[in-house]
């Protein structure tokens, strides 16, 4: 598998390679994670099918259900997954940060696995600013000051918020596609036809026979998504199943749908989140050190890193990950993924 660094031109400062992050880090003392401690033993994708035990804390409105792996005072990661995924998606991952002496946590998003709402009132809310709270609720309750962030799909739009609207609590990004922060008012502008046709479940899932679709026939839509996100990627049933049982979550069809249909201007967020919404609204810019990836068989819809280079203002690199690796970028090519996150801890 090659990783193929993309060079951008950001107009106002040089792009740093992975070797040059390196090398500017040095005289300072701040070489990657992975040089202070040991490096990740690599695995072949598909190598590891469970995380063992899972555990669970009340944070914010949820319970959590998540994975650690790792010595509990090792520099901490939080691994973020996407729909229609799971904490699978870094099975392979999380062991071999572990062996580089990282802490990591994986948690299960609200609407998905055993991580469950507190409180049967609470409105099922899908809004990327709902997940962000989320994750700094879910960091304030284990006590982490500040934590390196890598994800894709949702989980990437999570850590970009996070880290454009919390940047003391993020140490340093990993993001598969960029920047992903959007907004309601955003969503109000079309796009070209062949673009619109790749959010087809987004229209889909605006109707109320989308909703019924949904629900009846989850495991059928989301194993089509898998196939058109990653039309290279030969999962087989077993590596889908152990996904797929977390989408038997009570709240995850009203998450999926509410989250899709707000984004459409179609459902209300709340409006606690209204102040959150309107700086993110902006488009901010990220300034802690990042690290985007992007398979070169990516099916799913992405913008192309030309279009988010300058929104990352601090040390940053673009790295395309080749050989037909598609949008589930950490559980097809875990070591690139995990090279990224050693290497942007350097940074």
């Amino acid at each position: 598998m090659k990783t193929t660094p993309e060079k951008i031109d950001h107009r106002r400062r040089h792009l740093l390679s992975a070797a040059a992050l390196t090398a500017a880090a040095a005289p300072l003392g701040l070489l990657p994670a992975g040089a202070q401690t040991a490096k990740p033993v690599p695995v072949k994708p598909g190598t590891n099918v469970s995380f063992g035990p899972l555990k669970n804390i009340d944070a914010g409105l949820l319970n959590v259900a998540y994975a650690e792996a790792g010595p509990a005072d090792g520099p901490p990661v939080i691994l973020l997954h996407g729909w229609p995924y799971d904490i699978h998606a870094f099975v392979d991952v999380a062991p071999m940060l572990a062996s580089a002496g990282y802490r990591v946590l994986v948690p299960s998003l609200r609407g998905y696995g055993a991580t469950r709402f507190l409180a049967a009132e609470s409105f099922r809310n899908g809004q990327p600013a709902a997940l962000a709270n989320d994750l700094i609720d879910f960091m304030n309750t284990l006590k982490i000051e500040k934590a390196i962030l890598a994800g894709f799909d949702w989980g990437a739009r999570t850590a970009d918020i996070a880290a454009a609207a919390w940047p003391d609590r993020v140490k340093a990004l990993v993001s598969v596609s960029g920047y992903l922060i959007g907004s309601q008012e955003a969503g109000k502008m079309p796009l070209p036809p062949k673009a619109e046709l790749e959010w087809w479940y987004q229209f889909y899932f605006a109707t109320e026979r989308g909703r019924l679709g949904y629900e009846k026939n989850r495991n059928d839509f989301n194993r089509l998504i898998w196939q058109l996100a990653s039309p290279k990627w030969k999962f087989d049933d077993a590596t889908f199943a152990r996904s797929a049982s977390s989408f038997d979550n009570p709240d995850h069809v009203d998450i999926v749908i509410h989250n899709y249909r707000w984004r459409l201007g179609l459902a209300d967020g709340e409006r606690k989140y209204d102040e959150l919404e309107k700086r993110l609204a902006s488009a901010p810019t990220i300034g802690v050190p990042t690290i985007t990836l992007e398979g070169d068989a990516n099916g799913a819809p992405h913008p192309p890193p030309s279009a988010y280079a300058t929104k990352f203002t601090g040390r940053y690199e673009h790295r395309l990950v080749e050989g037909g690796i598609g949008h589930n970028l950490p559980q097809e090519a875990p070591a690139a993924f995990v090279q990224a996150i050693v290497d942007v801890a350097g940074a």
